[in-house]
């Protein structure tokens, strides 16, 4: 994956990681009793976070000490 294509990656994941806190919010407004939901919503949540330092990493260059 070259440097343009992990800028857009990384937008793609940071815009449905924040789509993600937004639908938490809501459920979690609405008195959801729906907790597995919650919890799975959490779950892809991190692994989206994942990611996203996996990515930055990649952009970031190996600077021998």
């Amino acid at each position: 994956m070259d440097e343009a294509q992990i800028h857009k990656r990384l937008e793609a994941i940071r815009t449905e990681h924040r789509d993600l806190d937004s639908a938490i919010d809501a459920l979690r407004t609405l008195g959801s009793s729906d907790q597995i939901q919650i919890a799975r919503l959490k779950k892809r949540k991190l692994m989206l976070k994942d990611e996203i330092a996996a990515l930055e990493d990649q952009l970031i260059p190996d600077i021998i000490a």
